[in-house]
């Protein structure tokens, strides 16, 4: 059974440096992933294998090989040094965020705050002369009421001597 999991990991072994040699010659682009799909293993196999792996970053690091000068090369240090630039502007990005997701906060507090009552009033000088006016109006209107009372409690009295003077002239009789 020993002798049958060696074997079985040595054909492994010559599947990885194949697909290895097969990625080189036709100048695809190596990773432990994709060298691991074309040889058909699992990933963890290569990283039980400390040898294949670091097989695999030495040409994942070293510049394509291929002749084809269509432009600059893209080398592990070009491709570190722009995912260095993208986490510092995703860094800055996610401040601003925080900064606007507190700025917001704050204005939607202070708007609640101010729709429900409890808070502060923006216009006081505005609420003090309503409030001024609605005094007044108040006074008017008891001046009013008081004025009716009078002529009511008037119109009572003249209703009642009217009354008296009708029952006097009508007992004579």
């Amino acid at each position: 059974m020993t002798k049958g999991r060696q074997a079985d990991s040595a054909r492994r072994r010559q599947r990885v440096i194949a697909a290895i040699n097969r990625a080189l010659a036709d100048g695809t682009e190596i990773s432990v992933s994709g060298i691991a799909r074309a040889a058909a293993v699992d990933r963890t196999f290569l990283y039980r294998h400390r040898d294949l792996l670091e097989k695999i970053h030495v040409l994942e690091a070293a510049p394509p090989a291929n002749g084809d000068n269509t432009g600059p090369a893209v080398t592990r240090a070009s491709l570190q040094a722009d995912l260095l630039a993208a986490h510092e502007r995703a860094v800055r990005l996610n401040g601003r965020v925080q900064q606007l997701e507190k700025r917001l906060s704050e204005a939607l507090g202070e708007q609640v705050w101010r729709q429900s009552g409890l808070g502060a009033p923006t216009d006081i000088d505005a609420l003090n002369q309503k409030i001024t006016h609605l005094e007044q109006q108040t006074i008017d209107l008891r001046l009013q009421l008081e004025e009716r009372d009078e002529d009511l409690a008037a119109a009572r009295a003249t209703n009642r001597e009217l009354m008296t003077q009708l029952n006097h002239a009508a007992r004579p009789r």
